[in-house]
Parts: C-alpha cells; sequence; structure tokens
C-alpha cells in the first residue's frame, strides 16, 4: 500500500478564488497524487487550475469541521504560488498537476511537489487526533460503508479519544459524532 499523507488542500476557482478540502494525498513514484472523488469543487478546480497548496495541520477540529460543512479558515498567501495555505499549517507543499489518469469515480492527479516550506514545529503523535482523523475519514463515506461497519469502527477509535484526548480532540470528536449521529438519525454517537 502507499503512503497517504492526510492533509488539507487548497484549490483555485477558475475566478482565483480558494476553496479549502480535507484531501489524502498518495505518495507514489516520485508524485503526490490527489485523487478527488466525482463530483466535487476540489475535482473541478484541479481540471481548471493545475496548482494546489497542501496544508499539514496537526489541530484536529480542522478536519472535524471540514467534514461537517465548515470551509472558511483563515489563509495565508504562499510567495510565487498561486493557491494560499492554512495559516495554522505545520507545513504546506506547493504542487503541480503533471498528468491526469481519468476515471468515472476518482481521477487520479500526478502532482510534482515544487516547494515545502514548515512554519511551526510538530510535537509528536497522538493517538486521539489519529483517530479523529480516522473518524471523519469514516464520516465522508457515511453513503458507502455499512452503519454496522461504521458503528464498529467508531467503537474502537473512540478508546483512543478516552484515553489520549486533550480538549481541542474532544471537540473535534463531538463535531464527527455529531455528524454521523444526524446521518443515522440519532442523538449522538
Amino acid at each position: 500500500m502507499p503512503l497517504i499523507h492526510e492533509c488539507v488542500v487548497t484549490t483555485l476557482t477558475s475566478e482565483g478564488q480558494p476553496h479549502v478540502a480535507p484531501l489524502g494525498l498518495t505518495e507514489e513514484g516520485g508524485y503526490w497524487i490527489a485523487a478527488p472523488f466525482r463530483p466535487s469543487t476540489t475535482l473541478f478546480n484541479l481540471s481548471q487550475n493545475p496548482k494546489l497548496t497542501a496544508s499539514f495541520t496537526d489541530d484536529a477540529r480542522i478536519f472535524a469541521a471540514l467534514v461537517t460543512g465548515k470551509r472558511s479558515f483563515p489563509l495565508t498567501d504562499v510567495q510565487d504560488w498561486p493557491a494560499p495555505r492554512l495559516t495554522v499549517a505545520l507545513a504546506h507543499a506547493a504542487l503541480e498537476v503533471e498528468r491526469v489518469e481519468e476515471d468515472a469515480v476518482r481521477p487520479r492527479f500526478y502532482c510534482c511537489v515544487r516547494r515545502t516550506e514548515s512554519h511551526r514545529p510538530f510535537l509528536g503523535m497522538n493517538r486521539a487526533r489519529a483517530a479523529v482523523l480516522e473518524a471523519a475519514i469514516l464520516a465522508t463515506r457515511l453513503d458507502r460503508l455499512s452503519r454496522e461497519k461504521i458503528e464498529n469502527e467508531i467503537a474502537y477509535l473512540k478508546i483512543a479519544v478516552d484515553k489520549t484526548a486533550g480538549d481541542a480532540e474532544r471537540e473535534a470528536w463531538e463535531m464527527v459524532m455529531q455528524k454521523i449521529a444526524a446521518h443515522f438519525g440519532k442523538g449522538a454517537a
């Protein structure tokens, strides 16, 4: 299995306006591959503008907010690059699409990394943050996965949240759980 960088990508509309979305970029054969699902704003933007920025963050609340519908975050311009980064990013990578493999479900945009920059230190791994990220990914697949699979995975992920979460991770977890509960038409999961 290839390495996947979970990040927040900024693409640009045809008018040059930024669009922020969570996306896993696959590292493979010297490329970082963006494979957004059809239909999506990210997919449309990449087909119109071949430059994007990947922001790397350890704030689980950003992923939770993105999968629950919030798209407005403070952005900072990147020198000599059209797509801005998240202001709170630990680091970012400027990516340019070199080629596209069409697919009916998830076209693959093969990107070259033009530059990476660090902005703040990364202070280590945290199981709760990883659990929130996994739960957020599940929340983007509520119509693709069975309820049983989602509930089983949430039950397992909750162990890490209960044992290792700080306030930020608990807040993020609750956002994602509310989205999942709303989808299944019940109180918080």
